[in-house]
């Protein structure tokens, strides 16, 4: 089964309105990569408003990096889904590691938050699950349990009528930030078992999901990570910030597509 590939850059708390212009730039040079790769960036929440403007003429797609489990009410300093959706984002990532780390994004939370994104029908945002196991839990052995839990507890209430709005992006704990990354065999197997776990809950739907790989992608280890057959695209932290770098990290996903 041949999935579009996709590659998601994550600019976490960095970014300017010139990156967004030289970023933008850079993409709106490359239209054959756009026509081949999904590409979506998430900058901060108060520069989607300059991404969206700077690439309403090309196929590029904007995301947020997080949204509120709540609709709306009196939640001072967050955004909910129908406020990001307006503000043109295409995509939310929910459940990084970093905000189950450092946020309190419980597995209860996490799943709030999933329902939240598939219950907005006014536009079909895509939700970007984040699932990883930490150093500690994959010396133990207990990196499967771990994500099927997280699986589980996350798209419990999902219907296989959602899943063509459902990424998973596989971002071990271990490699994110440290410049250490799992070989491309290590990634493979933890996709593979996603994979596996998907279709045996929904069958050819869930084969169907893309699942992206987020742990310390760059230029030089893209292509051997995107040419596993499990590995879709990637989930991009750093790199996503240095144009060079990301374009050659897409290129890496569009000779993946050909």
């Amino acid at each position: 089964m041949q999935r579009q590939a996709l590659v998601i850059g994550n600019w976490k708390m960095n970014g300017s309105q010139p990156l967004v212009a030289s970023m933008a730039a850079a993409l709106a040079a490359q239209p054959e990569l756009l026509k081949q790769v999904t590409v979506v960036v998430c900058p901060p929440a108060v520069l989607l408003t300059s991404w969206c403007q700077a690439t309403s003429a090309l196929a590029v797609a904007a995301g947020v990096q997080d949204i509120n489990e709540h609709a709306d009410g009196a939640h001072t300093g967050e955004h909910s889904l129908q406020l990001v959706a307006e503000a043109g984002a295409e995509y939310v990532l929910v459940g990084h590691s970093e905000r189950r780390q450092w946020y309190a994004d419980s597995a209860a939370r996490v799943a709030a938050k999933v329902q939240q994104v598939m219950a907005y029908t006014e536009q079909p945002v895509k939700l970007v699950l984040c699932v990883g196991e930490s150093a500690e839990q994959r010396a133990q052995q207990q990196t499967m349990t771990v994500i099927e839990a997280q699986l589980s507890s996350a798209l419990a209430a999902l219907t296989s009528a959602q899943l063509s709005r459902l990424v998973i992006a596989y971002e071990p704990v271990w490699a994110i930030g440290t410049g250490l990354t799992a070989e491309p065999a290590q990634a493979q197997q933890v996709h593979a078992f996603i994979r596996n776990w998907l279709t045996n809950k929904w069958g050819v739907s869930g084969a169907a999901v893309q699942i992206l790989y987020g742990g310390s992608v760059k230029a030089d280890n893209a292509t051997a990570l995107f040419a596993e057959v499990d590995i879709d695209g990637g989930l991009i932290g750093g790199a996503s910030l240095q144009v060079e770098e990301f374009l050659a990290i897409c290129a890496a996903a569009q000779a993946r597509s050909r």
